[in-house]
């Protein structure tokens, strides 16, 4: 009884001291990890992940009388530094230079020879695991015969946006070679058709180097992707937590960074966005072990599909769905899709990429992924406001880092971000009131009407009431008179720790923004953010 009694005080305790905002807030980074001691490797078969998120929709789902908003976010509304993600190029502006140094640009595999460790068996693409003068280990994957430079190059610029973006990616790096700097070692091996292993021969070299182009040289061209430090842990789903991992709180299919992951994919036409392009590793960081995860293998992006050129239906339509089977049988083969009318130009380094069909809302990856369907617009708007900070000038830096031997290669696929940019952006700014960057400046509240900045939209007037907000019983009490974006009186001569809230519209009624600022020492700073639509 006693025991029950103590709980039930404590319980109370926690509840009486509850509040909307906390001292720390807003928190720019995750709490400091638990230590991980122990966590299980596990391999997820692709065909029972197909058939699972196909058939069986597996997560916690939205519903009509039941939004749920984005997990993994701060009192303002974003992705903190941490395990998942790492605010990069929209938050803290990343030169040219970093942004083509991505997760990193100065550890290509030695010269010298590489020693050849085992035939890459994960994936669709040809390639070997080896190992350099250094003992770093790499994978190496190489572009089909039909399509030299165009998986390579996916995979690279990939890696740069994805990193730009905020993602944990492993280190890409294009390399030419001989033939004779792959060195067979008494170490070498790989399975063969019925899983059993041996050593590998030069015929087995011979035969992966004949699926894949040669250059004029005799050279060969691969991408090498520098391993990651750590314990492999295998794939991350899209949906729930990892049971060993206790810093996996938030589910999956709830969190911002996952969620908004669909803008990107979208953009970059990775419709190969499934839990076998990611990776867990348990890792040590300033003293802590903690299981960090990683988006990997980017060579099915920007019209590629990695062994071939990708097909029209890609991106437009599930491996498997009922609608377009239905249509195509109702109509006897008639229907054609909206996507078949596309045109794409003959460039085998590009592959099947465009940008007049393209519709981000009608973007699908290979079939479904219980995070992107959960999106929500305030997710999507975090996604694209980080989009339409890419200029130009930096799309290009880092299509180029592809290193396409055909200047009409690499126009294309400029050409081609940046006019999808620009359609993400008209379809997802404005669907949330599109105001950001809030800060209290000069005795005012500002922000930036990102519709108006990148041309989408006129400017148009806001309008704000303020009120006097109890963090407790998170309460609003207007303040009578209170409507400009000047700080109010009562916000000046408020003592330390006070709150208060702005409430902002536009000419559409339906969309608002709750702005919330706690008076400290210096002044008066914006702790929160919340939107509504």
């Amino acid at each position: 009884m006693r025991t029950r009694l103590a709980a039930l005080s404590v319980l109370l305790a926690v509840s009486l001291e509850a509040a909307k905002f906390y001292p720390d807030d807003p928190l720019p980074r995750e709490p400091k990890p638990r230590r991980v001691e122990k966590a299980k490797w596990r391999k997820l078969s692709d065909y029972y992940d197909f058939f699972w998120n196909t058939f069986a929709r597996p997560g916690d789902k939205q519903a009509p009388k039941r939004m749920i908003r984005a997990g993994g976010v701060n009192t303002l509304d974003e992705v903190m530094d941490g395990a998942w993600y790492s605010n990069r190029h929209y938050y803290r502006r990343m030169s040219i230079e970093e942004l083509l140094r991505g997760a990193g640009e100065s550890n290509p595999p030695a010269d010298g020879p590489w020693k050849l460790l085992t035939v890459k068996s994960e994936g669709i693409t040809p390639g070997f695991v080896i190992e350099d003068g250094r003992g770093e280990r790499y994978w190496l994957k190489f572009d089909p015969l039909t399509n030299p430079e165009m998986a390579t190059a996916a995979d690279v610029i990939g890696a740069k946006f994805f990193y730009a973006l905020g993602y944990h990616v492993p280190e890409y790096y294009i390399v030419h070679f001989p033939r004779e700097r792959l060195a067979l070692t008494p170490k070498s091996e790989l399975r063969d058709k019925l899983g059993k292993r041996r050593a590998m021969t030069a015929r087995d070299v011979s035969e992966v180097l004949l699926k894949v182009p040669r250059q004029r040289d005799g050279d060969y061209r691969a991408v090498a992707s520098r391993g990651i430090k750590g314990s492999e842990l295998g794939p991350f789903r899209y949906h729930g937590t990892r049971k060993d991992d206790p810093n996996d709180i938030v589910p999956h299919e709830h969190r911002r960074d996952l969620r908004g992951l669909f803008v990107f994919c979208a953009w970059l036409g990775h419709d190969d966005s499934r839990a076998v392009n990611t990776i867990d590793f348990v890792v040590e960081e300033d003293g802590r072990r903690f299981v960090k995860h990683y988006l990997i293998d980017f060579g099915s992006i920007l019209g590629s599909a990695s062994d071939k050129a990708n097909s029209a239906r890609s991106g437009n339509e599930h491996l498997f769905a009922w609608k377009p089977a239905a249509l195509q049988f109702i109509t006897l083969g008639l229907y054609v899709p909206h996507w078949a009318r596309a045109d794409y130009p003959k460039l085998p380094p590009v592959g099947r990429f465009e940008h007049k069909v393209f519709d981000p809302e009608r973007y699908k990856s290979e079939y479904p992924n219980p995070a992107f369907y959960n999106r929500l617009p305030d997710d999507c708007f975090w996604a694209a406001k980080q989009l339409m900070a890419f200029t130009d000038e930096e799309i290009r830096a880092i299509v180029k880092a592809g290193r396409y031997s055909d200047q009409r290669a690499e126009e294309w696929i400029v050409k081609c971000l940046i006019e999808r940019r620009n359609k993400i952006g008209r379809t997802y700014v404005t669907r949330v009131l599109p105001l950001d960057r809030f800060s209290v400046s000069g005795g005012r509240l500002t922000f930036v009407d990102l519709a108006a900045e990148h041309g989408i939209a006129a400017p148009q007037p806001y309008s704000v009431q303020w009120s006097r907000f109890d963090n407790e019983a998170e309460r609003k009490i207007a303040l009578a008179g209170r409507t400009t974006f000047e700080l109010p009186e009562e916000v000046r001569s408020a003592g330390e720790g006070e709150y208060f809230a702005a409430d902002i519209r536009g000419s559409d009624a339906a969309k608002s923004i709750t702005v919330y600022v706690r008076k400290a020492a210096g002044g008066a700073e914006v702790v929160g953010v919340e939107r509504f639509w």
